[in-house]
């Protein structure tokens, strides 16, 4: 970040009620109300960290479809590296980051698979196109050409040229319930502002912490 406009320590921007805040939902959805309006392309995507069985980490970035007190929910391909590495260690670590507001909020917790109501509804929300690529996508796995992709949309498309497009069985909807909420605002000379909302377990209350820079 450029500091050589900076005035030395001076208090620099500021996030309106961020220390004082006490829920840390109510909080999330202030700055991400905040970041729909500055952040110029996909407010709501996210860094997802998982790590496989032998405890290497991963991480990509995905898009977060709802929030709120039961846990930050996103869809993927249940088959795919973060599916399978999710099955056998259902822990994750998530991470937002507004360049905009220069703010970022990270999450950590265990992560549950919803039900398929859930999956079907948002997956009926989706464009055609959408639906068709989850089919046609063995995603993560090995592809031969872009081509071979293609033919496999081509094929999708004319499989379901007369119907709706229904919700593949490994086309799942998952959701972090957390036990670490961290909001960060960034100061003037790395003196960032952190706050972290940790609890036991998704049904503990919450303890909320000022942390160094």
């Amino acid at each position: 970040m450029n500091e050589t406009k900076q005035q030395p320590f001076g208090r620099g921007p500021q996030a309106p009620g961020f220390s004082a805040a006490q829920d840390p939902f109510d909080l999330f959805a202030r700055w991400m109300e905040e970041a729909s309006a500055s952040e110029p392309i996909d407010p709501n995507a996210m860094a997802l960290a998982t790590a496989d069985v032998q405890g290497l980490p991963n991480v990509r970035m995905v898009l977060l479809k709802a929030a709120g007190p039961e846990g930050f929910i996103f869809y993927t391909n249940c088959e795919s590296a973060k599916g399978l590495e999710l099955a056998a260690n259902p822990k994750a670590a998530l991470l937002l980051y507004w360049k905009s507001l220069n703010r970022q909020i990270r999450v950590r917790g265990p992560v549950e698979s919803l039900s398929d109501a859930d999956a079907d509804a948002y997956f009926a929300t989706r464009s055609r196109e959408s639906r068709i690529g989850a089919w046609a996508s063995r995603q993560s796995r090995s592809l031969a050409s872009r081509a071979a992709l293609e033919e496999a949309v081509e094929h999708h498309e004319a499989e379901f040229a007369d119907r709706d497009v229904p919700r593949p069985s490994y086309w799942k909807s998952y959701r972090v319930a957390p036990l670490e909420i961290e909001f960060w605002a960034s100061r003037p000379h790395r003196l960032h502002d952190r706050i972290v909302f940790r609890r036991a377990a998704p049904d503990a209350s919450w303890v909320k912490t000022r942390l160094y820079p």
